[in-house]
This record gives structure tokens, sequence and C-alpha cells, in this order.
């Protein structure tokens, strides 16, 4: 049986594509109908006064990260590595000690998230078989102007609340 092999033309291989001039008028055509249509038909151009004007965040938003407490205010986290693990990033750094309350083996000693490496994909949630870190805390606009505030420490992670509305059920839990 004979594999059949479809060759597929490369783009950009003419003359006039490999000298982008052409592609590039292209694009600031395009940029410039844009520009003129919004100038003779200002009013249908959406603006949002940001800050002053919030935006509509949806349930499902994956904001900023936070760790989720038990109803005794220890934290939920059994450092099983596994958040960490599943990270495609690698921005989680989790260090592991004996839990003294007896609540379970683990807990963390430390738990860093650098929010500069993290590319907010979900998938420590995911892979969290105890529903420790979270997702939905509503927070889009973290600014700093120093590296250091960027990694945010278990302390923080555990103040930080979460949106109203999306707490788990008691099926969820």
């Amino acid at each position: 049986m004979a594999i059949k092999v479809r060759t597929v033309e490369r783009a950009g291989s003419t003359l006039m594509e490999r000298l982008y001039l052409p592609e590039i008028i292209k694009g600031m055509g395009i940029t410039l109908r844009h520009f003129l249509r919004n100038l003779h038909d200002s009013k249908n151009i959406i603006v949002r006064d940001y800050p002053e004007q919030k935006v509509e965040i949806p349930p499902r938003w994956r904001g900023r990260h936070r760790l989720t407490t038990r109803e005794d205010g220890s934290i939920k986290c059994v450092a099983c590595f596994m958040c960490a693990t599943n990270c495609p990033a690698k921005c989680i750094f989790i260090e592991a000690t004996e839990r003294e309350d007896g609540v379970t083996e683990k807990m963390p000693a430390r738990f860093d998230i650098d929010l500069l490496e993290c590319i907010y994909c979900g998938f420590c949630v995911e892979a969290c078989p105890v529903d420790a870190i979270r997702m939905d805390t509503g927070i889009f606009s973290v600014v700093t102007d120093n590296r250091a505030d960027m990694v945010v420490t278990k302390e923080q992670l555990m103040q930080t609340p979460g949106m109203p509305g999306c707490e788990p059920t008691k099926e969820e839990n």
C-alpha cells in the first residue's frame, strides 16, 4: 500500500512576497481603511473609560490565583506537587513540610507563584485533587514596577478573596 504524500505550497515563495514591501503596503492600507471608517462614523466606536468603568468579568474567567482554606482556616493544599508538575511554564514552587494537626500528611511550607512566568492556562487548577488552588479572583490587572512583587507567596495567595458567586457547591467539595 503506497502512502500518498501531499506537497503544500509554501507561502512567501514569490519575489514580491519575499520583498515584504507590497505586504507592508497592504497592511497599512487595511489600517488606513479602518481609521477612515472610524473617523467618519465615530458614534459606533466602543470606548470604555477604564479604570472608572469596570469590565464585566464572566464567571469562568481565569484571573489571578488564590489558595483555598478549610473551615478552621488551615490551608487545603496537601503539597502533592501535582500543580507544579502539570504547569507548562514551571512557575509554581512548593516546599513541603509535615503537618502537625493530623488533618493530612503534608502541607506546603512554601508555595510561590511567579506571575511573570505564568501563562494563566488553568492547568494547575485542573490538576489539584483537593481543590486547593483556584483562579476565580476576578483580578485581571496585575501591575507593578518591581519584579520581586510579581512572586506571590503562600500567605498572599491565602488572603486573596474569590469573586462573589464563584464558590463551589456542596457536591463539588
